[in-house]
């Protein structure tokens, strides 16, 4: 055997390099945008609002918790709808087409005013970066759900499934990478000043730039990824009774409910670290002015996760990762916990790198074991609902995850925090407990809980193949020929005795 050939069968790709890439490169190239366009919002909109546009934590926090309310609402909506969507062009990938000019215009009104706030009317601020938030979140539910769901309908295998999600990766990267130079260079490179009302103008610049640069992925997308016709798609009537049985049938999925606590978990540890990062680098460590340098290395030791993460999947199953990553992430965010303002740059570095490198494990697990839960949803019911299975999880998700985002400015601000005295010299006791509490405190409770549930999920890579196989079985003869072992295997990771499942009737 080759070089070549060794080096393609330790990656799993079978025959031509280009055409075993080019579906996945078609799916996932959407993902410079899905992937992307969020990561400027996560590291500078906060403090966008709160020391640019003078938003005290209270308002930014309630502003993201009535969004993310409404967002919750429209996953479940858009899960509905793309579920039920004939057109020649498939359920899913005419919404990625659909949602890119709007999320365009939506992503310049959030870096953006227009005058409104340097009047100094709060309530007028408010409503006005409600709106632009509610505009972006709305397009990009509109381009995104579609797009999860549609990975079990164009790809049924279980490992190619990670490979796709490796390409996601990539894309990702490509997404994040590049909107982060640019804007971290505009903002001011490796030596970052506090953010100020004085930055407004390069703030706008850089809205309306990367609106443009995520314009372009979702398009090409569209009009590249191969998804079946579904103009035969035969759908029943919708009624809120109709919608209530869809949702508890979701929730009747054993492997559901594990996944959506392992995602959840790891989601709020996400939260709670990402909110109060800006906090922690000002007002504690006063080390902002590494807040570019520290992103970088956070990037790069995310990314360097991946490899081993793709291999761990291969030959060890999709849990291995978040058992093997999380006490990496854990001993960055303990790291983190002894960080202060005299602290040496150098512990910040290692507490970072530790930390990022860590997570790529457990935020693994939570992408590549979703799309395999859509197969023991057809194992239940019988049908392909991957909106639905996306939807619903979402939907939970994004309710929870908005009240904290409420709960936690409304924290901050009852610890004393201020935005216009934000030097580590206005800090009381208290007010430093309430950014560390948020900050390393419920990231490390968060993630001990994420750790002990990636290791008690029970579906397994044997496991999938059997779901498949017994799946197949059923549509093509009607019947199935399966050990009692293996119908035991399966009512436990359904929760569903065989007799009451779609399989065993």
């Amino acid at each position: 055997m080759s070089v070549s050939e060794k080096i393609k069968d330790a990656v799993g790709i079978e025959g031509s390099v280009g055409e075993y890439i080019k579906p996945m490169a078609a799916y996932t190239c959407a993902n410079i945008t899905l992937g992307g366009a969020g990561y400027p919002l996560g590291m500078y909109h906060q403090q966008f609002l709160n020391f640019v546009e003078e938003l005290e934590p209270r308002v930014s926090g309630t502003l993201g918790m009535i969004n993310g309310l409404i967002d919750a609402v429209s996953d479940v909506a858009m899960g509905l709808i793309t579920d039920r969507t004939r057109t020649r062009w498939g359920k899913h990938r005419i919404y990625v087409l659909i949602g890119a000019i709007p999320f365009a215009i939506a992503y310049v009104t959030r870096w953006c005013s227009f005058g409104i706030s340097a009047k100094g009317n709060v309530g007028a601020t408010f409503l006005w970066y409600l709106f632009s938030a509610v505009l972006y979140s709305t397009s990009y539910t509109m381009m995104s759900i579609p797009h999860d769901a549609m990975l079990p309908t164009i790809e049924p295998r279980y490992f190619r499934r990670t490979q796709y999600k490796i390409v996601e990766y990539a894309m990702n990267s490509i997404g994040q990478v590049s909107s982060f130079v640019f804007m971290g260079l505009m903002l001011g490179g490796f030596n970052m000043p506090d953010p100020s009302p004085a930055d407004r103008k390069k703030y706008l610049f850089c809205g309306i730039v990367l609106a443009l640069w995520f314009l372009w992925s979702p398009i090409l997308s569209f009009f590249t990824c191969p998804e079946p016709d579904s103009r035969s798609l035969r759908v029943p009537k919708v009624d809120w009774g109709y919608m209530f049985r869809e949702y508890y049938l979701v929730f009747k999925n054993r492997s559901f409910r594990q996944f959506f606590v392992i995602a959840m978990c790891n989601s709020l540890r996400s939260s709670c670290y990402s909110y109060a990062d800006q906090y922690f680098m000002i007002s504690i460590a006063n080390k902002y002015r590494h807040f570019n340098t520290l992103n970088i290395v956070a990037g790069t030791s995310e990314f360097m996760g991946s490899p081993a993460n793709y291999f761990l999947n291969r030959y060890f199953g999709k849990r291995i990762s978040g058992t093997l990553f999380t006490p990496i992430m854990l001993a960055g965010l303990v790291l983190f916990a002894f960080v202060g303002e005299n602290t040496p740059s150098i512990i910040l570095f290692i507490a970072t790198a530790l930390y990022n490198f860590g997570f790529s494990g457990p935020g693994f697990v939570v992408s590549t074991i979703q799309p395999d839960i859509t197969d023991v949803d057809e194992l239940i019911t019988g049908r392909r609902r991957e909106g639905t299975i996306s939807t619903f999880r979402s939907f939970i998700a994004k309710t929870i995850s908005s009240f904290m985002n409420g709960i936690l400015g409304f924290s901050l601000q009852a610890f004393g925090y201020n935005v216009k005295q934000k030097e580590v010299a206005f800090q009381t006791p208290t007010t430093r407990f309430g950014i560390r509490l948020i900050f390393t405190y419920l990231p490390i409770f968060f993630g001990i809980l994420t750790f002990i549930l990636v290791h008690r999920f029970t579906m397994t890579k044997t496991d999938h193949e059997e779901i498949q196989r017994v799946i197949k079985e059923k549509r093509e003869t009607g019947e199935v020929t399966i050990t009692e072992e293996n119908k035991k295997r399966l009512e436990k990771i359904s929760g569903v005795k065989w007799n009451n499942m779609w399989i065993g009737s």
